[in-house]
């Protein structure tokens, strides 16, 4: 098991940019699939990104694609969600997950661990 750790949310104007970190515990990281999934009231969670082991292959929701990017740093037990271009509908709050898999490129999706969350707030 990992345990993670997520930070970076805030209140950001449309058209603005920022970056979640998560960081996690444990010395398997580099063994998990990660991803990014959010989640807003009375809705389900959903998919954001997620990226292989050795950050070779990536995934992303066709809500985000082209605007948010997704990486890891192995060395530091750290997964990143570069946001870019943040609309109002990407308020939400952020949650990090590991577990998943890609298998030929495409991503499949099956959580293990999850972070606390972090919210993200987009102002119009």
């Amino acid at each position: 098991q990992v345990q993670l750790v997520e930070s970076g949310g805030g209140l950001v104007q449309a058209g603005g940019s920022l970056r979640l970190s998560c960081a996690a515990s444990g010395r398997t990281f580099s063994s998990y699939t990660m991803a990014w999934f959010r989640q807003t009231p009375g809705k389900e969670r959903e998919f954001v990104a997620a990226v292989s082991r050795n950050g070779g292959s990536t995934s992303y929701a066709d809500s985000v694609k082209g605007r948010f990017t997704i990486s890891r740093d192995n060395a530091k037990n750290t997964v990143y969600l570069w946001m870019h271009s943040l609309k109002p509908e990407d308020t939400a709050v952020y949650y990090c997950a590991a577990g998943g898999a890609f298998y030929s490129g495409k991503y499949f999706p099956a959580p293990e661990n999850w972070g606390q969350g972090t919210q993200v707030t987009v102002s119009s």
